[in-house]
This record gives structure tokens, sequence and C-alpha cells, in this order.
């Protein structure tokens, strides 16, 4: 297991520290207790439905193992998207707040999902043709919030992490020739943490031994400098019901064009 410590959402130096110095860093505190049974019991339908329609040999990241895919329709996942305790943290590591919503989703494993192969969740887009930069030189372009929706145990296939890889041109190895002390170097944390991580660092979900489904919603985010096309499914009523913060950080998840055209063919 690794040792990692979990810092209060408060305490935004040390977390941003943290992040730096390892590529994520664990957050507590973040998601009120109403808040957390908000979000789990969205949680749980969305995995119901995809396990009724989905079979476990179809599961799209490998057998049972799931990816949520965009949710952004839905307000357990809209309620992450502009918490009050997650906020300043991206504000200290951007200095800025003109960063998007990437969108919101996150992913689950059943019981007997196998272990998964270590990853990067973004690839080298800048493709330079002398080979001088990457994506790996520069400052954080991508981060992921993720939210756990169970407590995170070295039976049900809790998330490994290797930190300080989220600078390194180096690329993961296979599960075959990965260290034996990597595979151990799992993230244990009780439900309601908030693992705020850049994209880049190394992980990979582990073998879910358990009777229970391993599941963690996420919300995710664009530096203001970076962008990448997004899944835009967020609905005009659904966006004019968000904050005024959370409508700066979605405007890029709505579909303009289909609603004005939808609304010049109903006027």
């Amino acid at each position: 297991m690794l040792d990692i410590e979990i810092v209060k959402c408060t305490n935004i130096d040390r977390a941003i520290q943290l992040f730096f110095r390892d590529g994520f860093v664990a957050l507590s505190n973040v998601l009120s207790t109403e808040q957390l049974s908000f979000a789990q019991a969205g949680a749980d339908r969305i995995v119901a439905q995809q396990k009724d329609s989905i079979p476990f040999t179809q599961a799209n990241r490998g057998y049972a193992r799931y990816s949520f895919g965009q949710q952004i329709q839905h307000p357990e996942w809209r309620m992450l998207v502009d918490l009050s305790t997650t906020l300043p943290i991206l504000n200290s590591i951007w200095k800025k707040k003109d960063y998007k919503c990437s969108g919101v989703g996150g992913d689950y494993s059943h019981p007997g999902a196998t272990i998964q192969y270590l990853h990067s969740d973004i690839k080298d887009v800048l493709n330079d043709p002398l080979d001088q930069v990457c994506i790996y030189d520069l400052p954080t372009p991508f981060i992921v919030i993720n939210f756990l929706m169970t407590d995170f145990t070295e039976d049900n296939g809790a998330i490994r992490f290797v930190p300080g890889t989220q600078r390194t041109r180096l690329r993961p190895p296979s599960i075959k020739d990965e260290p034996a002390h990597w595979k151990k170097s799992i993230v244990c944390a009780p439900a309601g943490t908030a693992i705020l991580r850049d994209v880049r660092c190394w992980h990979g979900g582990t073998a879910n031994r358990s009777v229970a489904p391993r599941i963690m919603t996420s919300a995710g985010y664009y530096a203001p400098w970076f962008n990448r096309k997004t899944d835009r499914e967020l609905g005009l009523t659904e966006y004019l019901g968000l904050t005024e913060r959370g409508k700066e950080l979605c405007s890029n998840l709505v579909d303009w064009e289909k609603t004005y055209n939808n609304r010049s063919t109903t006027s």
C-alpha cells in the first residue's frame, strides 16, 4: 500500500506542494455528508443501469471494468463541478480562474476485474517534428478530481500510482515488466476522499477481489492555455441552472449550435 498523506482541502499550500511533487494529492472534507450521499446514489443508479445493458465481457475498460463516460446531464455530477472546497486549489495551481471543465464521469470495477495496465490519461498532443518539446515538458495541462464513492482498499481494486511520473518522457511499462512494488502502490482511503491529479501521472486500477463494486466519480478541468474536443452533452436548461461560476466553467459543454437550431425551429 502506498503511504500517502490525506490533506484537509483547506490546507491549500500543503495540497499544491504534494500535487507538484507527486502528481496527485488526496484531500479530505471535500464533500459534506449530504453531498456524498447524493453523489453515491447517482453513481449507484448509473452503475446498475450500465450493468444491466453492458455485460462484463463487453465493459469498455476490460473485463468488469467500466468508464462512466460523460455524465454532465445528471445533477449528481454537475454538483461536483464548482465545489467551494476544490476550486481554490485549482486557482492556486494555475494562478488563474479562466480554466474550463472538461466534463464529468469516473470509473468503477466489479468483483472479478483484474489489474489494469499503468497509463497516463493524455498522449502527446504537440507532436513537435524536432522532438524538442512534448506535453510532458509543460506545466499541468489537465487535472481530474476523482471522488471516492466507496472505501478504497487493497482488495476492492483501488487505484495505484507511481508518484512523480507526471513530467517524465518515459512511457509506462507493460504489466509484465512492471516492478512488483508498483503493483502494490495502492491508494487506500475512505469514501468521500478526493484525489486531485495531473492526468499525466502514471496510474492504473487493481484487481477487485471483493464482493462489491469499487466506484469513483470525477470532474475534469483544462488549464487556461489548454483545450481539446469535449462531449457537449449539457442541455440549456441544466446549464442555466448552474451557479454563475458553474456557467463559466461549463459553457464549452453546451452544444450552442444545436441549441440555437432547436430554438429556431420551435419559435
